[in-house]
């Protein structure tokens, strides 16, 4: 099994749930990915025990820069590469999850006759995806809109994007202990984040909002990022601990997700799968310049299903504090849960990782 995709966590993490579930199912079966040396799947891939290749590639920027013009021969080394791989490794399946990462392997792929699938975790289908789409065996999409941008020819299937199996296990007390709040489950929690990385607009939002939050008893639990953590650091000593945790990175997604009543967050893939999973309302925050404006399609999806609400970052200010104590004194919150939880694909790593391996021949 060949495995294509990064550049981000959003590409490679349901990579890696998709090879987990197929190793579960089959444990005989060899799994290889396929990367970059300076992204993220050249730390995260190995430490999984995964095997591990690399090809030169990089994403072609719609704006002006110098890079570009290396892109050309960027795309004849990576293609060289990838038939390379294929040679050595020969696959009985080729799997792309996004990216630039995912376009050179998975075409060469096709032109080997090698079996291929593709999943698209965003509701507007990447550049990638949309190129190979008519060329490979399977399209594996997250929302039911993407389809009217690819083949409606029966090789399209609405399968979920995969999720770290830890969620939804979590005990809502324990949670609410390991952010150093008390287990009652009656008081109102909030969890705040902007990704891996921080937002700051999301920050800043937050932050000229918290007070008012904190007096109507809200307890925030927030996600800031590196560069935001000393502030928030001190502003959690000087409301308490006990009303405020701030930190760079939440190591235990799944204990804030357990311990919240209510999300603020972006709407990248990752994040709307894991809040359709466990049927978490959300205000969504679309980052603004994402490619081809997907983060807001995302949300769009949601929106329309009833189960969030969507902010833009100019918003956040004046309108944060507002929304979020509605939602927590409303009535809202029960339904949007429902709503949200009918939207989600807990199983979908598993329904993949049987599609990759009848692809190979090899079903369980």
């Amino acid at each position: 099994m060949l495995f294509a995709g990064g550049g981000t966590g959003g590409h490679l993490f349901p990579a890696l749930a998709i090879a987990g579930e197929v190793k579960a199912i089959r444990p005989d079966a060899e799994v290889l990915f396929v990367g970059t040396k300076q992204k993220i799947e050249a730390r995260v891939v190995p430490e999984q025990g995964f095997g591990f290749r690399t090809i030169w590639i990089s994403g072609f920027h719609r704006s002006l820069r110098f890079s570009n013009l290396l892109f050309p021969v960027k795309v004849v080394v990576a293609m060289m590469q990838a038939f390379s791989i294929l040679k050595d490794f020969r696959p009985d399946v080729a799997v792309g999850t996004g990216g630039y990462v995912s376009g050179p392997m998975i075409f060469a792929s096709t032109l080997k006759g090698i079996p291929t699938l593709i999943q698209e975790q965003n509701s507007y289908p990447g550049e990638t995806t949309r190129f190979l789409a008519k060329r490979v065996n399977e399209v594996h999409i997250t929302f039911e809109q993407s389809r009217r941008y690819l083949p409606d020819d029966g090789r399209v299937f609405l399968s979920g994007n995969p999720t770290r199996g830890s969620l939804g296990r979590a005990d809502a007390a324990e949670a609410l202990r390991y952010f150093g709040f008390a287990p009652d489950e009656t008081k109102k929690t909030l969890l705040v984040f902007g990704g891996s990385l921080g937002a700051a607009a999301i920050n800043r939002g937050l932050e000229r909002n918290l007070e008012e939050l904190l007096r109507h008893g809200v307890r925030v639990i927030w996600q800031t990022g590196a560069a935001d953590a000393p502030a928030a650091a001190e502003l959690r000593r000087t409301v308490g601990a006990d009303r405020l945790w701030a930190g760079a990175f939440i190591d235990r997604m799944d204990l804030a997700y357990a311990a919240s009543m209510l999300v603020v967050c972006r709407a990248g893939a990752t994040t709307i799968a894991e809040l359709t999973r466990l049927g978490k309302p959300a205000i969504l925050v679309p980052y603004p310049r994402a490619a081809a404006n997907h983060q807001a399609e995302n949300a769009r999806t949601l929106v329309e299903a009833g189960a969030a609400l969507v902010l833009d970052d100019g918003a956040l200010a004046n309108r944060l504090a507002g929304m979020v104590i509605g939602l927590l004194d409303g009535r809202d919150l029960p339904v949007m849960s429902a709503k949200c939880l009918a939207l989600g694909k807990p199983d979908a790593a598993r329904v993949l990782a049987r599609h990759v391996l009848r692809l190979a021949g090899m079903e369980g």
